[in-house]
């Protein structure tokens, strides 16, 4: 067994109708706690073979910033999964919604798009 770990923890401020007003995260491999507007935690139970979520976002999380946490998201989700799966067709489709995703919401001006597709 590793002797190699980190612990992550999540706080969780909440207002009088139980309201995320600020969450702050801490690592063991890092200095200080981090605030933050919103995080998401999946989680893959190993005999349910289910995903276990959950997703928090502070009152003051504005729909620009929850656009760009998804599109960021996004993004990421397809290249991890690339890297997991080696799967090019779906990875590369994936990719076109996410560039989708982010011409709808104004993160990527579609007159200045760029059609680099993942490394997939």
């Amino acid at each position: 067994m590793s002797q190699n770990k980190s612990k992550i923890t999540l706080e969780v401020e909440l207002n009088e109708d139980k309201i995320p007003v600020d969450i702050k995260w801490d690592a063991s491999t890092k200095e200080g706690q981090e605030s933050c507007k919103a995080f998401m935690l999946s989680i893959f139970e190993r005999k349910s073979k289910e995903t276990l979520k959950i997703d928090l976002w502070t009152k003051d999380m504005q729909v620009m910033e929850m656009d760009r946490f998804f599109f960021q998201t996004l993004k990421s989700m397809t290249e991890t999964y690339y890297k997991a799966t080696q799967n090019q067709d779906l990875a590369r489709d994936m990719h076109h919604f996410v560039e989708y995703f982010g011409e709808k919401t104004g993160i990527i001006p579609t007159e200045n798009k760029d059609n680099n597709e993942p490394k997939a």
